[in-house]
């Protein structure tokens, strides 16, 4: 299976993962998810598939996180993904996707648990 990265290229882990992913020979899908947001389904397996559940997905620093009250425990996973759908810069990065799983690759060692 061809690695897929859910990839920000302003994002100095992001870089450093795709650039790891490539030292080993792979080509990877890449997706750069603020300009091709995830749809919801996508989202949720991809909460479920990695262990994080959706609210695992989110980030905080540099997004609307507060804004939008993201931190509600209230709100529903749909809310949730609802919310990364829309405002795609609140998913966490880079998620990595391989046959042997998907990981939110932080810190970048992570990678070894999938490739």
């Amino acid at each position: 299976m061809i690695p897929t990265i859910y990839h920000n290229p302003k994002c100095v882990t992001s870089r450093k993962v795709l650039e790891a992913i490539r030292s080993r020979g792979l080509e990877p899908e890449i997706i750069l998810y603020l300009k091709t947001p995830p749809s919801a389904a996508t989202l949720r397996s991809l909460a479920d598939d990695s262990g994080l559940g959706v609210r695992g997905l989110l980030r905080k620093k540099g997004t609307p996180y507060a804004e939008l009250g993201m931190d509600d425990e209230n709100l529903t996973d749909d809310q949730l993904l609802a919310a990364i759908a829309e405002h795609p810069v609140l998913l966490n990065r880079p998620i990595v996707v391989t046959g042997k799983g998907t990981r939110l690759v932080r810190p970048i060692e992570v990678l070894d648990e999938i490739l």
